[in-house]
């Protein structure tokens, strides 16, 4: 399946409403009055792509309609293209580090999917031909670490472990020690699941990127927070607060593929000014797909 086929099949249930809302106002009445443009605000705010961005689409097709009248005012198109041109300035690539190994923390509150997304881009940077070690550094969580061990059997990808309750900053330490050893080109940090709120754990992953940061200068060289697509705007108040506690590189947004809450994801990146990374679209390790502002606009209003 290519890379727009992906896109579009996760993002069905975003796009299937955003457009069905969108066709039924317009075709109601051609003429653009207060009360089209009202429903017009309201099913794109439903999508969740934000103020600003709602904004940003409702002036263009105000000023489309006021240079050439209701009569053909492509809107999905004009949506299209400002999303686009929002997204544009996107950078996915991940950072590489000038020399040794790539370090890249991976973060976020409990339940987003951060040990299936750091397996997931150790599958990606595989395919890539490049070398790549994970670290199991959720030490908290009951089956993180056996879960992380089985995605490394099953994409034979070495995993730095101690036990449960182990310090995590330690197992950092030993992963990065192992990744220079082995000469990897990237390491991979799965770190245990925490509310920006908890002081306590917030000083943790201050202490694993502090020590990581010692063994490799401007490591972390990447720390990237993993989002629930399907939580739509309360992904954008973790993004906002981890932002404020960690500084981050990076978004990662999983679970696209059984929400209708998909716009998320241009709200966040209007507001943060953070590059998507990537996007997960399924279960399978080939799901998570490094972002592409154009497909992603495109299959957000594909008819």
């Amino acid at each position: 399946m290519g890379l727009f086929a992906k896109f579009k099949a996760g993002l069905q249930k975003t796009q299937a409403k955003l457009v069905h809302e969108i066709k039924r106002i317009v075709t109601r009445s051609p003429k653009l009055t207060a009360d089209s443009i009202e429903e017009l605000e309201a099913a794109l705010i439903a999508a969740d792509l934000g103020m600003a961005m709602t904004e940003q689409i409702i002036a263009a097709v105000k000023k489309a309609y006021e240079s050439q009248g209701g009569a053909g005012l492509d809107y999905l198109a004009i949506a299209r293209a400002e999303i686009e041109k929002s997204l544009s300035a996107n950078q996915p690539a991940l950072l590489k580090a000038p020399s040794g190994p790539t370090i890249v923390s991976i973060v976020g509150v409990n339940g987003t999917g951060k040990t299936t997304t750091s397996a997931k881009l150790a599958f990606y940077i595989q395919s890539q031909n490049k070398t790549v070690l994970l670290a199991a550094c959720d030490t908290f969580r009951a089956a993180a670490i056996e879960q992380l061990k089985l995605w490394g059997a099953r994409l034979k990808v070495e995993v730095i472990a101690s036990a449960y309750g182990a310090d995590a900053a330690s197992v950092a330490h030993d992963a990065v020690t192992a990744a220079n050893a082995r000469q990897a080109d990237y390491l991979f940090i799965d770190t245990a699941g925490r509310l920006h709120t908890k002081h306590n754990l917030m000083q943790e992953l201050h202490k694993l990127h502090r020590v990581i940061g010692k063994q490799s200068p401007g490591a972390p060289h990447e720390v990237l927070l993993v989002l629930d697509g399907s939580t739509g705007m309360n992904a954008l108040n973790q993004a906002r607060e981890f932002n404020k506690a960690v500084p981050l590189t990076g978004l990662i947004v999983t679970k696209l593929d059984g929400t209708s809450k998909g716009g998320m994801v241009v709200a966040i990146q209007k507001e943060l000014g953070l590059p998507i990374k990537f996007i997960g679209l399924g279960e399978q390790p080939d799901d998570l797909q490094p972002f592409d502002a154009k497909q992603f606009a495109q299959a957000l209003f594909e008819e």
